[in-house]
């Protein structure tokens, strides 16, 4: 294999990530992935230049089962076909690389004991209509079968349902009410991160409402037209006011140091099989309530 001249400089661990999209660089050791140029073996911090002539040799991940684990699910709502949750703080969705327990799609393994059997192609995400990330909190919807899968996924796609989250900000927006649309791709710069980009990656459109204004900090109501990974802190943070408590696109608060993550999927309107068009809305987390009485807004 041949290097091209516009990876020319770049790392090897990184070309193979990124420009080949083998598997995630965190996944080189696990693979026993092994490169040889001119007959010798290569190391991953390898700069590349000239034009280098590659084998690479790695190995396929065994195949992961996942079984239910009993844990402690907020049941909002549930039929035949569908479950509603309030997803708690630090929970993630599904199992991924560097979580392989306590995620929520275990949780509803073990609570919905036929769910592994009607997602056999699905062993990672059985009834997974949408995600979170690991740190907000609220409301989320999984489906127990793969038609209703697919009934509850037409409308996340065709944009018919309508999610309000709640979110405190650090500074003011421009306006009390706007939208906020960009193409959201990767951070070229950590791959962590994702950006607003002028052509490149998936199209990313939110409206926000500001509730109130208390100093230097905004409570506001969001309602993602998109679901793309991150986009609401994306967005807030590209105005200039990342969520407070988010220490990916943000900076620790000094008058509110252990903050955290203040986003909230606050409620979901969608039409079910069994039921009709049905609202949910997902209680608030204590923390999350802390900060807004803290700061002179009492809900209750």
């Amino acid at each position: 294999m041949q290097i091209p001249p516009e990876s020319q400089g770049k790392r090897l661990d990184k070309y193979l990530s990124e420009d080949l999209a083998l598997f995630p660089r965190s996944q080189i050791e696990s693979r026993k992935c092994r490169v040889f140029a001119q007959g010798k073996l290569q190391k991953p911090g390898l700069k590349l230049k000239g034009l280098e002539i590659f084998s690479i040799i790695y190995e396929d991940l065994p195949e992961v089962s996942y079984e239910g684990e009993d844990l402690p699910l907020s049941i909002i709502y549930e039929d035949s076909r569908v479950v509603v949750l309030n997803k708690a703080r630090g929970m993630v969705v599904h199992p991924a690389q560097g979580n392989h327990q306590g995620t929520l799609v275990q949780g509803l393994l073990f609570h919905c004991r036929g769910l592994k059997d009607a997602f056999p192609d699905q062993p990672l995400r059985p009834g997974i209509v949408h995600r979170l990330d690991k740190e907000t909190t609220g409301l989320i919807i999984a489906a127990k079968d793969p038609q209703t899968l697919e009934y509850l996924g037409m409308q996340f796609r065709k944009k018919t349902t309508k999610k309000i989250y709640w979110a405190v900000l650090k500074g003011h927006l421009p306006e009390k009410e706007g939208e906020i649309e960009g193409f959201l791709t990767r951070d070229p710069g950590n791959r962590k991160k994702f950006m607003i980009h002028g052509s490149l990656g998936k199209k990313s459109h939110t409206k926000y409402r500001v509730l109130a204004v208390k100093g230097n900090y905004t409570w506001v109501e969001l309602s993602p037209l998109t679901g793309r990974t991150h986009q609401l802190r994306v967005h807030m943070a590209s105005q200039g006011c990342p969520i407070l408590g988010d220490g990916v696109y943000g900076r620790k608060d000094k008058n509110f140091p252990q903050a955290p993550l203040m986003l909230h999927a606050l409620s979901l309107q969608i039409q079910l099989p069994e039921g009709g068009e049905t609202q949910f809305r997902a209680e608030v987390p204590r923390d999350f309530l802390s900060i807004l009485r803290t700061l002179g807004w009492n809900l209750f």
